[in-house]
This record gives C-alpha cells, structure tokens and sequence, in this order.
C-alpha cells in the first residue's frame, strides 16, 4: 500500500477522498490550514516552501501519489487569496516535490473544476501561467469572484497539460478531476439560505443526472485516477459534475 498526500484533506471533497484512500489501505498525511497532520498556510510562497519541507520530512521520500485540493472559492473577497492558494499553491507544490514524485514513479491529482472552461480574463491567467505571483493578484483585485476562481481552475488544468509529457518522461502521471456541484456542509447552508437558495436550487435542478454531485463521487473518480487502473491515462481531465459540462458546451471539445 502507498502513501498519499492530500491537501485541503480536512474537510469537503479532499477529506472524502482521504477517506476513501484509506479504506483502500493507504497512508494518508493531510496538509491543510488546522486540523492537519502538517498544519501549512498555501497562500504565501514562505507556507509552500515549509509545507513542501514538511512533506518531505513525513514521507521520507516514499511518496506514492499527491492531490492536490487545497482551494478558495469565488465568495472570498480577498480575490488575490484566490489566485494564490488555487493556482500557486497546487503548482508550487508539485514543481517542489518532483523529485520525490519522480523517486517512486507517483501519481498526481489536481482538483479542477468544472468552471475552468468559462469566461475570464485572459490577462489574468496569463499571469498566472507565467508564474507572476504579483501581477495576477493585482488583476485579480479588479474581477468578479467568479471569473478569479474559474481562471485559477483554467490555468491549473493548463500548466498540467503543458507539463504532463516532462513529467511523464519521469514516470509521473498527472491527472486532473473537474468536479460540478457538489453537497457539502456548506453547501447545503446556502440552499436553504433565503437569499441564494432559489437560485442553487434551480441550478440543481439543471444537471442532467437529477442530483448534485456528493463528495464521495470525487472520492471514487479520484481513486481510479491515483490508482494502477488507469495507468494508461495521463494529462486527461474528468469532469465529475453529472453532465453539466456536456450540456453547457455540446459542442466544444
């Protein structure tokens, strides 16, 4: 059995899939901001360089597989926030343990979304591709939440493409999951909130399957990307949100 490390593990979809890779017999070691086995802020390029020595130290180099699904969503003021723990908090941390991913020939799991193909900035993520830490939170401090949030989405989907043959050559498959609405604790408080609540709902009512998305489909999509069973697959991206994408995009593929 391997050695995983998820983070954003402490609770919602990164928890389930912490979950589920235990019950498979793995060893999970969560990085989250509390309530973490490493305790690491991601929004600061000082916490990614700690959280990657951390890793380091805990896993001893053993490393079989990362997921990385430490992220902010669109409601956040602070849109700078956004950018930085979503974009650059995935992608330093996988640039900086590389060679322990190489070491094992592990696999990586970016959480995506299924909002990373809609309309935003090209600027921003741009900047964000580009590795300009500044530029991009001071583009995003002039957006909407929602077009930050779906451009850190497009452009971690995108560097994973773009280096999915280097790291491929090092034996490491990376792979990406684009969930849709998914129930959580949250959530669910916003669907019964009396303001936004409406508006979910119908939103819900929209996705083709008939339900929203739980956390544990994440956690089964997740678990076949990490595992042996998809060996051959790599630099793919999977949306997991009950055909929304499908239907909002029939004709871009």
């Amino acid at each position: 059995m391997g050695t995983y490390v998820i983070t954003g593990g402490a609770s919602g979809i990164g928890a389930a899939i912490g979950t589920q890779l235990q019950s498979e017999g793995h060893q999970i070691i969560v990085v989250d901001i509390q309530q973490a086995d490493i305790v690491a802020d991601l929004s600061s390029a000082e916490g990614r360089v700690a959280a990657i020595a951390a890793i380091k130290d805990a896993t001893q180099n053993e490393l079989t597989g990362l997921v990385t699904c430490a992220g902010v969503g669109s409601h956040v003021p602070d849109r700078g926030l956004i950018a930085s723990v979503n974009y650059f908090g995935t992608v330093e941390l996988i640039e900086g343990l590389r060679p322990a991913l190489a070491e094992h020939g592990a696999s990586v799991l970016l959480i995506s979304s299924n909002s990373a193909p809609m309309a935003t900035n090209p600027e921003y993520v741009d900047a964000l591709l580009a590795n300009d830490e500044t530029s991009a939170i001071r583009i995003a401090a002039t957006m909407a939440g929602q077009p930050v949030y779906s451009g850190s989405k497009q452009a971690v989907t995108r560097w994973m493409r773009k280096n999915t043959q280097a790291y491929a050559a090092q034996g490491i498959r990376m792979n990406a999951i684009g969930p849709g609405y998914t129930r959580t604790p949250l959530t669910s408080a916003a669907e019964n909130d009396d303001t936004y609540g409406p508006a979910i709902k119908q939103f819900i009512e929209s996705i083709p399957i008939g339900r929203p998305g739980l956390p544990q489909d994440m956690a089964d999509a997740a678990s076949f990307l990490l595992s042996d069973k998809a060996g051959f697959i790599c630099g793919a991206m999977l949306f997991v949100d009950g055909g929304h994408d499908a239907m909002l995009r029939p004709d871009e593929f």
